[in-house]
């Protein structure tokens, strides 16, 4: 089946000047002799206006030139298209293109919409709120939050904010419940993870697979601040699963386990991010995988 792409540019991902980029694009894919339209994303992330214009021009794929965001903006609209989501990353975290092995380098990145091969991968639910990769409640979600609000973006103006919230970070009171068990947590933060990746490299989630029909949840309870430093990189480093049973649930500073779907009551309203985008939380969270949500170019080896 002969190709049509679609590339959607976001204006506002990441620190660079997107000019080059669409220049490489355009000359990269008429190279390629594929047709080929670039299409600037919006604020309000509908796209359902695609579904018409999948049928109507054939078009087999639509590449985002973006952030986590963005791409999970599109994938929720996409679940049940026969198309093909690539990723360009250029935005501040590229958690899922970093997750998929998908290079940051435009050129590179490139040669894997056009030589790669498009896989399943899973999402999931958090009530009716779509994820492609991660959601975050705590801590990293008000980071999240205060990164948004700020005009300057990038890694820089995220390490920042992350700073600024540690100093002042509390726990929070979660009560979750997890195949027929219900245990209660004082947690700084709790991560519902498809993907490995926070984004740049760091792997809260090292067991993730985007395609193994498991969501991996962390949840980094009440502790000192030091202590808490030292429980993340043991976790980043090792990560090892650890079922909630009884007898050692106190003695851990991290909770890392499998599910395929779980609720979180979060008693205390803490706020919450998806795909590292601000959103509104909720008391009672219901998340749960979706199996084959969507297929992913990726590199075909």
């Amino acid at each position: 089946m002969p190709r049509k792409i679609i590339y959607f540019i976001n204006p506002i991902s990441g620190t660079k000047d997107k000019a080059p980029v669409l220049k490489i694009i355009e000359e990269r894919t008429k190279q390629q002799n594929i047709p080929y339209e670039i299409l600037h994303t919006n604020a309000q992330g509908n796209y359902h206006f695609l579904k018409e214009k999948i049928e109507q021009e054939g078009v087999t794929d639509i590449v985002v030139c973006g952030g986590d965001g963005t791409v999970s903006q599109v994938a929720a609209t996409l679940m049940e298209e026969d198309v093909n989501i690539g990723i360009i990353p250029m935005g501040s975290g590229n958690g899922l293109a970093l997750a998929a092995k998908i290079p940051k380098e435009i050129n590179k990145a490139l040669d894997v919409i056009f030589t790669g091969r498009a896989r399943y991968i899973d999402s999931f639910f958090i009530n009716d709120t779509f994820s492609c990769m991660l959601c975050g409640l705590g801590f990293d979600a008000q980071v999240a939050h205060d990164f948004a609000r700020q005009s300057s973006r990038g890694l820089g103006t995220y390490i920042k904010k992350t700073l600024e919230n540690f100093i002042t970070a509390k726990p929070y009171s979660f009560e979750i419940v997890n195949k027929g068990k219900s245990f209660a947590a004082e947690a700084f933060f709790i991560s519902i993870a498809n993907s490995n990746q926070f984004g740049n490299q760091f792997t809260i989630a090292p067991k993730a697979s985007l395609n193994d029909g498991l969501l991996d949840i962390v949840v980094v309870k009440k502790m000192s601040k030091l202590r808490m430093l030292l429980a993340i990189a043991r976790q980043v480093t090792a990560g090892k699963i650890n079922e909630h049973d009884d007898k050692t649930f106190h003695e851990r500073d991290v909770l890392y386990f499998q599910t395929p779907q779980l609720i979180i009551h979060n008693l205390d309203k803490a706020p919450l991010h998806v795909d590292g985008d601000p959103a509104y939380t909720a008391q009672k969270l219901v998340i749960k995988i979706i199996p084959d949500a969507f297929k992913l170019i990726q590199p075909a080896g």
